[in-house]
């Protein structure tokens, strides 16, 4: 991307200072990841790099925890929980939390920061406080160590994603659109699958992937809700 012509030394000094500072705040957040990809490729059940692997050599590589993995039928159904739980809480994250965000977004909605600070409460109240109440919680109405009472605690961390992500999207919404469709004999049904939708489409979608990969990645509430 080119400079304005209109730029000083100073602000051109500044552009690709940013851009370095973006960089290198990208590779610390990346870095611990690509460091898993050849400690996978350990010959020896050692969580660190061996001399063998600083010097290339093959016999400090090996496939034998893929091996492992794909070979193990408990692992094999541990990713197949972990898809449709995630699946299932993701549709039911996105659903409420797109839900909330669209009434939220509404002018004569009251106590709009008080539902807000509820909805985002996840987020920041500490892990283990919440499934500990969960569990307590699910444990007096019978669901918990079920499947569906996974379902329900992730999508309830799920859901402060998708609210703060279709909040932001709705922020320049132009709601003249909604009432011009209404004025046009559209149903809201039909004004929201066909206006609303169209526009809020990407902010449902990375709350949805935030859902996901919340949902996919935790574990805390699973040792007390599954058991």
């Amino acid at each position: 991307m080119s400079m304005p012509a209109y730029y000083t030394t100073k602000d051109k000094i500044w552009h690709y200072a940013f851009r370095v500072i973006c960089y290198s705040i990208f590779f610390f957040l990346l870095a611990p990841i690509l460091i898993m990809i050849p400690l996978s490729f350990n010959a020896q059940p050692f969580f660190t790099f061996t001399r063998e692997m600083l010097t290339l050599n093959p016999e400090g590589f090996s496939l034998r925890w893929y091996e492992d993995f794909l070979s193990s039928a408990s692992w094999r159904r541990s990713i197949q929980n972990s898809f449709i739980i995630g699946i299932a809480a993701t549709l039911v994250s996105t659903t409420l939390g797109t839900l909330a965000a669209l009434g939220l977004s509404r002018s004569e909605m009251p106590y709009k920061g008080l539902i807000m600070g509820l909805l985002i409460s996840p987020m920041i109240v500490p892990l283990i406080i919440s499934a500990a109440g969960m569990f307590f919680f699910f444990s007096s109405i019978n669901i918990a160590g079920t499947h569906f009472g996974v379902i329900l605690a992730h999508a309830a961390l799920g859901v402060p994603f998708v609210v703060i992500t279709v909040t932001a999207t709705l922020v320049g919404f132009d709601h003249s659109l909604t009432r011009a469709a209404a004025n046009l004999g559209a149903s809201p049904t039909r004004t929201f699958f066909k206006i609303t939708m169209p526009l809020i489409l990407p902010g449902v979608i990375s709350g949805a992937l935030f859902a996901f990969i919340t949902s996919f990645d935790e574990i805390v509430v699973v040792l007390f809700v599954a058991g």
